[in-house]
């Protein structure tokens, strides 16, 4: 048995819900700056979650507070990062 499959699974899933908490707060956070004015909180940082196993995260957070859903950046990527997440979780349950 790899392992992966003895202890891997386990932490890969806490870090996946962990960075996808993450992610869709700093999006609904963004949003709720976005409308008062206040200091936003940069791009990168919010595709770099999405990019590091938050695009699920991201992808709600677009939804929810209906933000960056106009820049192509980000609802062209965001779903293609999830896309690409998906397909790399299924390839290591696979083996």
């Amino acid at each position: 048995m790899s392992t992966f499959a003895t202890w891997g699974t386990d932490a890969l899933l806490a870090y996946l819900a962990f960075i996808n908490a993450v992610t869709l707060a700093l999006f609904c956070v963004d949003k709720a700056r976005a409308t008062c004015g206040a200091w936003r909180i940069p791009e990168r940082v919010l595709l770099g979650c999405s990019a590091a196993g938050g695009a699920l995260g991201g992808l709600v957070g677009m939804r929810v507070a209906h933000h960056k859903t106009r820049k192509p950046l980000f609802y062209l990527s965001v779903p293609a990062m999830l896309v690409a997440q998906v397909a790399l979780l299924v390839w290591l349950f696979q083996r």
